[in-house]
């Protein structure tokens, strides 16, 4: 049953060094304010999952916190390459940083698998493509019924999962909306899940259809408004796009990379002290 707390006891009490731990989130409700907590409270050797890293993961990995990423994409979106992830990669710095990579939909369907309960994920794919190559993780079998080469990949369960979505009840039942990645597939497949979310609610007036997680399928939940920031929250604020474009100049930089994460994640106490130095800086 979830725990209504704070985001810095979450990840206390959740997140362990040598854990792995996927912060999901498609476009929108990515779990930036988690990402700033695990560096300030230093966790160090995390195999990071996510299918498509951006600017949360760029942090996390220049503040030397990873040592392997398994993921489908990595980038800036609409701006350029994610350059500490770079730099981890081509020079090992901070520290190197071991590579795992899968096509979108073989990822999706390594979450859905670990969900299950299943130990790998089957799908026709990889047809033409070289990735098999380079990553010995993903291998054929023959359909026992048709004869078919299929690719199979090994689920993916981490230690923990981390997202951000719009509300939850008292009661710990979580409530999101909008353009949906593997949220929900990452919270099932995970042993142990922190939600952050923009408000706290008597009654989630969920609609028809709608995603809900229960409680009991969580381990804590958190009130960080605008913990989604520079992404979006559907229904409650719009994409920061000049952060986005903001960021470039300071990733490429390790000096500059390394004074941004001292002055406003490690020399802030929490996510909301961060918003409101950044807005007083702007």
């Amino acid at each position: 049953m979830a725990d209504i707390i704070s985001l810095g006891e979450a990840i206390s009490r959740h997140v362990n060094d040598g854990d792995c731990i996927a912060l999901e989130g498609f476009t929108h409700l990515i779990p930036t304010a988690a990402s700033h907590e695990i560096i300030r409270q230093g966790k160090q050797n995390l195999h990071l999952v996510r299918m498509t890293p951006d600017l949360a993961y760029d942090l996390l990995i220049g503040a030397g916190c990873a040592r392997k990423l398994t993921f489908s994409w990595g980038g800036n979106p609409g701006v350029g390459s994610l350059h500490r992830l770079r730099d981890a990669v081509e020079k090992q710095w901070p520290n190197a940083l071991e590579i795992d990579e899968h096509s979108h939909a073989d990822l999706a369907n390594a979450y859905v698998a670990g969900a299950s309960g299943l130990p790998f994920a089957l799908l026709r794919a990889y047809a033409g493509s070289d990735l098999p190559k380079v990553n010995p993780s993903i291998r054929f079998i023959t359909c026992p019924f048709t004869g078919e080469k299929l690719a199979a990949t090994p689920a993916v369960r981490p230690d923990v999962t981390v997202i951000h979505a719009q509300k939850a009840d008292r009661k710990g039942n979580v409530l999101l909306w909008g353009i949906l990645g593997v949220q929900k597939e990452a919270a099932l497949a995970a042993k142990r899940c922190i939600v952050t979310v923009e408000e706290i609610v008597d009654d989630l007036n969920a609609p028809m259809n709608a995603c809900v997680l229960p409680g009991w399928a969580l381990s804590a939940v958190c009130h960080v408004p605008g913990g989604a920031h520079p992404s979006y929250a559907h229904g409650y604020y719009e994409r920061d796009n000049r952060f986005y474009q903001a960021w470039d100049p300071i990733a490429r930089d390790r000096e500059a990379f390394s004074a941004w994460i001292d002055e406003y994640i490690r020399g802030t106490r929490d996510f909301s002290e961060f918003q409101q130095k950044i807005a007083e800086d702007k």
